[in-house]
């Protein structure tokens, strides 16, 4: 271990791999409201934050659990789940007023075709205005679940997806 009068003991988070502080700071520095997309195991969960001096502030936010309440039954950890949370959110942020924001994937690998971006796209298509690159965006078949339909005999994932994302958008119109 280095020690000496010119080592300097790097912040908690990043020792852990939690946090990126130079990618944070530029987020900070747009004054825009952060789009945080953080999937896990078995969510996706959608965050719009703003930063205070004692912290953090959620304004609005979205879980892929949720999607059971419109209808919604398979995976809340694949790509369709994304899409359709990043649709729920967008719907929730636009009832409440909150129209921009600045995509923030923290540590996940920004790989073309990812949830992130399949978030990131439903809540563009919700009507919200987020800059972003159309190339990195899924294809329209992996978002609704076709792909999947191919494989598994008698999967439905392409009518639920349909039915879901109608129930979303007649909720809140």
């Amino acid at each position: 271990m280095a020690t000496g009068p010119r080592y300097k003991v790097p912040f908690r988070r990043r020792r852990e791999g939690r946090t990126d502080y130079h990618q944070r700071l530029r987020l900070l520095l747009s004054k825009e409201n952060r789009l945080v997309v953080r999937k896990s195991i078995r969510n996706v969960r959608i965050q719009l934050v703003i930063p205070n001096n004692e912290g953090d502030e959620t304004l609005v936010s979205a879980i892929s659990g949720e999607l059971g309440k419109y209808g919604y039954e398979g995976s809340t950890s694949n790509t369709t789940a994304a899409y359709l949370t990043g649709l729920l959110f967008g719907n929730k942020a636009l009832a409440e007023g909150y129209e921009t924001g600045v995509l923030d994937i923290g540590l996940q690998s920004p790989s073309a075709g990812c949830k992130v971006y399949a978030a990131l796209k439903g809540a563009v298509d919700s009507g919200m205005d987020i800059p972003h690159n159309p190339a990195v965006f899924p294809s329209d078949e992996r978002i609704s679940g076709e792909h999947v339909a191919e494989y598994l005999e008698g999967s439905n994932l392409p009518e639920v997806f349909e039915a879901t994302k109608e129930k979303i958008l007649s909720d809140f119109n």
